[in-house]
């Protein structure tokens, strides 16, 4: 898929690509065309020669830049493998991009083995130092994502390039090449102009007109963004003013801002350089904030990290700017950055091959940007990769969004468009997602109707309550991104309530609500430590004296028995299987009358107790042992049978009857 954006994404690093080529035999025949962006002409050439069987590094490295800058990702991992296979010393840089290219043919995992090695031979690359601090990416990009939303192509997008959408008025103004004129060589499409076309509604429009004025030449315009009064446009465009076209000492024509004038008769004219633009190097992809008081672009100019940097300039009361500021380390790498866009709530857009993403350059956010530039408060700016739909494993930029709106549009040349480049639109919905569950004992998972579900925000605000019917299931209607609480309550039982924070995209969560009976029937034969929740009552090894924890334990028995004076109750004592059987028992039985007479001395009449110790002779499991001493269960099996019960042998004149029972 032949790519005109390529040329307005890779213009920074142009003077790097030119400088690959031999100096010998056929492929130097074809050195000016390649540096001067035919790799049409140029791929061809190079494939002959690679089919008869001849390999080089050069020559892999030409023919896999061929593809690569052409987005032709498939093909350029062929050829960047066929460099690799070779183990010869080349720049890390190669390893960056069949990194890239695997990622543009979905091959994950080949590509993180390929980005491990560039990190390994260029540590201090920021590039390199985002992948190893986001090794698990894709689960993070997994999280942005959104699977509920509808991305439409735009119906005026054409064959050939659309990108680069911003909004003026009624009309979204974009760059396409559609306009006919003289052909760019590098990918025999016409050259960019601007276009305007009108909304008639969210999803239909009128005739695309090419935008009035003085605004579109013979060579390359793109990226307009307008002064919120509507008067002044900033635009890019090649560096071509006053009908000269200039290039650098390496015979690059540098990509440039201008700022032009809206006229009484409503076209745009009156068009100024701004002044830090260069012969030297590019300045392009303007964005303003919402009060038109800060510009940000993206540059290749001293200072710059990468190949490209999103820059922020101040915009001075006359409408004249001020001096450049690079955004920093926390935006920018070693690789490019470009595409900027502020929206009102003054967060940044941008799109980038530095960090890791799906392939080719993805969009991120970094939110609140603006206002901490505005206050100087922080440039340790976080920033999060927005996931799909609007990332794809192909090339996605020139993100805009109307938040009034609830509107969307990015550009990208994803399979599946009608030309090399197209514009795509959605609504921003809100991210909903559903928590269903069910009420139930936590001891028996029987069902609890007419129990009460009340759903909180983080906060602790009650949002909306529900009472389960007999099926006790409920379900709420919940934000993305946002934490909750869910509580369950049910009269003669103790609450459950689970915190959690929904994900940024939509699923649905299913919670179980487990209420412990806090107000239990007492009969005779039950057992205390069941009732109680009374884990194992431990003891020192082959002691029978108190410890502090089993205290508080057998202090939950005393009280059931202070409040109940008629009740009587047996304290029976049991082991494992480990160790001798005359032993186990003895033990027990000095551990059963060791918690008697502690209850005794807490001013329990001795005649409401009775103990003994049973040792191994009634297991609750086959963890038996034999003879040797041995067993094939594990630790938590033996650990059942190490338990203490608390037999209600009569209340309230009501005795146990064990036979019966």
């Amino acid at each position: 898929m032949k790519t005109i954006s390529r040329y307005i994404l890779l213009t920074f690093v142009l003077a790097f690509t030119s400088s690959v080529f031999a100096q010998n035999g056929k492929i130097q025949s074809v050195k000016d065309d390649y540096r001067d962006f035919a790799y049409v002409k140029t791929s061809e050439v190079l494939l002959e020669v690679a089919k008869k069987g001849y390999k080089s590094v050069d020559l892999f490295q030409k023919l896999g830049n061929s593809y690569y800058f052409r987005n032709e990702m498939a093909d350029a991992a062929k050829w960047y493998g066929e460099l690799m296979a070779l183990e010869e010393v080349i720049d890390p840089e190669y390893y960056f991009r069949y990194a890239l290219a695997l990622k543009g043919t979905e091959d994950y995992e080949g590509s993180d083995k390929w980005m491990k090695k560039f990190n390994e031979l260029k540590p201090d690359d920021l590039r390199g130092k985002a992948f190893m601090s986001m090794v698990d990416y894709k689960s993070n990009i997994e999280e942005q994502s959104r699977e509920d939303i509808e991305v439409i192509n735009l119906e005026f997008n054409t064959e050939l390039s659309d990108f680069g959408t911003t909004e003026y008025e009624n009309s979204l103004v974009f760059a396409s090449s559609r306009g006919g004129g003289r052909k760019y060589r590098w990918n025999e499409q016409p050259y960019l102009d601007l276009f305007s076309v009108e909304k008639i509604d969210s999803s239909s429009y009128g005739e695309v007109k090419e935008i009035g004025g003085k605004v579109n030449t013979k060579f390359h315009e793109s990226s307009a963004v307008f002064s919120p009064n509507g008067k002044y446009m900033f635009f890019t465009r090649n560096n071509y003013f006053n009908r000269k076209y200039k290039e650098d000492e390496t015979g690059i024509n540098r990509l440039q801002l201008y700022r032009a004038k809206l006229d009484e008769d409503g076209t745009w004219g009156d068009i100024h350089k701004v002044h830090f633009n260069s012969e030297d190097y590019s300045v392009a992809h303007p964005t303003l904030n919402v009060t038109g008081t800060k510009l940000y672009f993206a540059s290749d100019m001293p200072g710059t990290y990468g190949q490209s940097d999103i820059f922020v300039v101040d915009v001075l009361a006359n409408g004249d700017l001020g001096e450049p500021e690079n955004l920093g380390a926390s935006i920018n790498t070693e690789g490019q950055e470009s595409f900027p866009f502020i929206n009102t709530s003054g967060d940044l857009y941008f799109s980038s091959n530095g960090y890791p993403g799906l392939g080719g350059f993805d969009v991120f956010k970094s939110e609140g940007l603006d206002q901490k530039v505005k206050t100087g408060s922080s440039r340790n700016f976080s920033i999060e990769n927005i996931g799909k739909p609007v990332n794809s494993a192909f090339d996605d930029f020139g993100y805009y969004e109307n938040l009034v709106t609830k509107r969307v549009y990015f550009s990208s040349n994803r399979e599946g468009g009608k030309g090399s480049d197209d514009i795509y639109t959605f609504e921003i919905t809100e991210c909903e997602q559903l928590v269903t569950g069910t009420v139930q004992d936590k001891k028996t998972d029987k069902l609890i109707p007419n129990a009460i579900v009340i759903l909180f925000d983080g906060e602790g605000n009650e949002i909306e309550r529900k009472t389960v019917g007999n099926d006790a299931t409920f379900e709420f209607n919940i934000g993305c991104n946002m934490e909750y609480l869910v509580r369950g309550q049910m009269e003669t039982y103790t609450s459950d309530e689970k915190r959690f924070t929904t994900p940024k995209r939509k699923q649905e969560l299913k919670l179980q609500l487990l209420l412990e009976k806090d107000e239990q029937k007492i009969e005779p034969c039950d057992d205390l430590a069941k009732i109680l929740d009374i884990p194992i009552i431990y003891f020192d090894f082959d002691k029978s004296n108190i410890r502090y924890d089993a205290e508080i334990e057998i202090q939950k028995v005393l009280a059931v028995l202070n409040k109940y004076p008629t009740m009587h109750i047996d304290i029976r004592s049991h082991t494992d299987c480990r160790g001798p059987a005359s032993y186990n028992e003895k033990l027990s039985d000095r551990r059963a009358k060791s918690t008697r007479q502690y209850l005794i001395d807490k001013g329990i009449a001795a005649e409401r107790l009775t103990a003994k110790g049973y040792g191994e002779s009634r297991l609750v499991n086959d963890c038996g042992c034999e003879p040797t001493n041995e067993s094939s269960c594990s630790q938590e099996e033996h650990q059942l049978n190490r338990r203490s019960e608390f037999i209600i042998t009569s209340i309230n004149g009501k005795t146990c009857d064990e036979d019966k029972e």
